[in-house]
């Protein structure tokens, strides 16, 4: 991956967030983005070795569209200032747990979980936490994904969700409404050779927290 061309791009495209700008290096952004892909169905071949849900998917299915909804926005910039693939069985748009690339200058980082499931999909996971917490818990007290991810990332109701009691003892898990492991990643991570294989070693640690959510919400 030309890290340095994506990264360069976006830097360039935050200083110049206009459409103007952006015609006049239209042909800067179809290489980048190419890059982009092309890491990604890299990445995506790799993760399909540990979790098969991902087979067939392509990077295309994966990859957030650069230009930005403005309409409910007070921030009328039209483009994003980062390249981002969230690679999961299906591709982006479904509601299970996946792996994710995000990268941006000096604000990189890989991420695994659900993210902002709809109602129904979220009622399910909280469900299957508030019945068994302990299988939930005992994942996320593994010490490989501890050291690799840290602590659950996440959006949260401020006291508890609906349909369930603030007394519960797994109430901090079933406040969050995202589930997410995130972990940065410098410019220099990425530029290295084998980046892709380093970014495979996080996502397989990742493995067992995204098949969790996934058997629940088969």
């Amino acid at each position: 991956m030309q890290t340095d061309r994506i990264l360069n791009f976006l830097t360039e495209l935050k200083k110049n967030n206009h459409k103007t700008w952006f015609e006049e290096n239209k042909e800067e952004f179809r290489k980048s983005y190419q890059d982009f892909s092309e890491f990604t169905e890299v990445l995506i071949a790799g993760i399909e070795n540990f979790d098969p849900t991902l087979k067939g998917v392509r990077a295309k299915d994966c990859i957030f569209r650069i230009y930005k909804d403005t309409r409910f926005s007070k921030d009328k910039t039209p483009y994003k200032t980062n390249f981002g693939a969230f690679m999961k069985g299906g591709g982006k748009k479904t509601s299970s747990a996946g792996y994710y690339l995000h990268l941006e200058p000096e604000k990189s980082f890989i991420a695994a979980g659900v993210y902002q499931p709809p109602a129904p999909e979220l009622w399910k996971i909280r469900t299957a936490i508030a019945e068994k917490p302990e299988i939930l818990q005992k994942i996320l007290l593994e010490k490989k994904l501890k050291t690799e991810f840290g602590e659950l990332e996440g959006e949260r109701v401020k006291t508890a969700p609906k349909g369930f009691s603030k007394e519960h003892p797994a109430i901090e898990l079933l406040r969050f409404k995202s589930y997410i492991l995130m972990k940065e990643i410098s410019s220099d991570e990425l530029k290295v050779k084998n980046a892709s294989v380093n970014l495979l070693k996080s996502y397989e640690i990742a493995k067992d927290f995204n098949f969790y959510f996934n058997r629940i919400l088969v």
